[in-house]
């Protein structure tokens, strides 16, 4: 993964090891910022988000722990999770396209 900083974790037990995974997410929500300023004028190719690499592994990992351990990256049921989290206004600095005016979005984004 482009621009991830992994970090292994050993537990004081010596036996429990976590996997840290770090990026500088800024120079991706910025570039996501200003494409949100840029006219898409057809639905043909629209470019919808840009998502971090980190954010990809944070949401695996919690329908991992939801108890959905057999979903893998970048497979149909994982984009469908996608597609909810980037209609989410929660998660709407992720997108570089303007959605349609619905309730929970604003013209101004992170």
């Amino acid at each position: 993964m482009d621009g991830v900083l992994i970090r292994p974790h050993l537990d004081s037990n010596g036996r429990e090891l976590a996997i840290e995974q770090v990026q500088d997410v800024a120079p991706i929500l910025e570039w996501n910022r200003q494409a949100r300023q840029d006219e898409q004028r057809s639905d043909w190719g629209r470019h919808v988000a840009r998502i971090p690499n980190v954010v990809y592994v944070q949401w695996l990992n919690e329908a991992h722990a939801m108890g959905n351990a057999s979903l893998r990256l970048f497979t149909p049921e994982f984009d469908a999770i996608v597609q909810k989290k980037l209609d989410d206004p929660e998660w709407a600095y992720l997108r570089t396209d303007r959605p349609k005016l619905q309730a929970g979005w604003s013209a101004e984004l992170r």
